[in-house]
């Protein structure tokens, strides 16, 4: 990994697009999506069959033992795949027309719609399903992810993240899992944003199970998007694979909890590849959940410490809005010194650093969490609270 871990963009040119219009866009639709529904093909390999014949159409009447000798297909039982799979095709014709009756959009490369950065990467899906509404490629997104078994600091600081950003008009990008990305969906809900989920099975399935209220309500502030078919199951290895479409859709990566190998990193990796500002959230050199964090900021990463850095790499200015924001937040500054005077070097649970300043526990973890996010409160073990370096508040 390189020692500097942002770009002004990546150097891969967009795919060449052509436009269809009418009978002759369905129909290449048509067969595309049928392409896209064989199992052991990839994105890139589907592409190079449709270059190779012409279009996806003549792709149908290419014969296998063709494709192999062009080094599409490795050896002859993917040919023979290949031959045997035509068998599927009007039955994948049929399943392809049922998709708006499931309230399934199905976005190709061939399409306007089509999202105009994930075009930048090497193997960009030649499918995609999607429920409820795609990222506006005109509007700022970052992607923020993390842990699935994450820290109560992770949550909250993805939480908050992503809430702010969302305020400031960012889309967020995330996956769904468990951990920081429940956070991040939720923060950009709660900021009155809009937030996509990116997932490593249909969309048809919610996957975990735990999170189908949050499902709902990202379909209705946003929208749900797989580049696999609409009842795949979440299988392991899915989920490293569409990991490249979060960073691909994103202007920036935050990664906010990571061990020191984790589907995060790899988001991290890929978003590197493609051009993107990458971003980690520090963390104690004991804590497994900040050793990926703590490995990217060595490498060259940038070390996040407000909504308000992320936004200024993105190029979004909100001179207003931040005036706005100190002069509603003048009076919380007040309470901070209060909480930030119960603090010792010698730390103390959250419990008796509310019960010292006379507020509820709930509003002092709110408050400590800004502390330690600026520096001015330092978490130990346990949840444990003492004072930071700073020497006043």
């Amino acid at each position: 990994m390189g020692k500097r871990m942002s770009a002004g963009g990546s150097d891969k040119p967009g795919a060449r697009r052509i436009f269809l219009e009418g009978p002759a866009l369905e129909r290449e639709r048509e067969f595309l999506f049928w392409l896209c529904q064989a199992p052991w093909l990839g994105a890139v390999s589907i592409r190079k069959i449709g270059e190779a014949a012409g279009s996806f159409e003549k792709a149908y009447y290419m014969e296998g033992e063709e494709l192999k000798e062009r080094g599409i297909f490795r050896g002859s039982q993917s040919a023979a795949r290949y031959e045997e799979w035509k068998k599927e095709f009007s039955a994948q014709r049929e399943a392809y027309y049922g998709l708006s009756e499931r309230g399934i959009w199905f976005v190709t490369p061939l399409d306007r719609e089509y999202p105009e950065r994930l075009l930048h990467i090497y193997d960009y899906p030649m499918g995609l399903y999607v429920k409820g509404r795609l990222p506006d490629s005109q509007r700022p997104a970052a992607a923020v992810v993390g842990a699935r078994s994450c820290s109560s600091y992770g949550g909250r600081a993805a939480g908050r993240m992503a809430r702010e950003l969302a305020e400031a008009g960012v889309q967020i990008i995330s996956g769904l899992a468990l951990g920081i990305d429940g956070e991040a969906h939720r923060g950009a809900l709660e900021g009155g944003g809009e937030t996509f989920a990116v997932l490593g099975c249909g969309v048809e399935i919610c996957y975990p199970k735990s999170h189908g209220h949050l499902f709902e309500r990202i379909l209705e502030r946003g929208g749900v998007i797989s580049e696999y078919p609409p009842v795949e199951q979440p299988l392991s290895w899915h989920f490293p694979v569409r990991n490249r479409i979060i960073s691909a859709l994103s202007d920036a990566v935050l990664v906010m909890e990571a061990r020191e190998k984790s589907g995060s990193l790899i988001t991290a990796e890929t978003g590197l590849e493609q051009g993107k500002e990458i971003f980690a959230l520090p963390g104690r050199i004991t804590d497994p959940l900040s050793r990926g964090c703590n490995q990217l900021i060595q490498d060259g990463a940038n070390l996040l410490v407000s909504s308000a850095q992320v936004l200024e790499a993105m190029g979004i200015f909100r001179e207003k809005m931040e005036v706005s924001g100190r002069k509603e937040h003048k009076g919380l500054a007040k309470i901070e010194k209060m909480v930030y005077s119960c603090l010792d070097s010698e730390p103390r649970h959250p419990e008796v650093i509310a019960a010292a300043a006379g507020l509820s526990v709930s509003q002092t973890m709110g408050i400590l969490l800004e502390l330690e996010l600026a520096g001015w409160a330092v978490r130990t073990d346990g949840l444990y609270y003492g004072r930071g370096e700073a020497e006043e508040v």
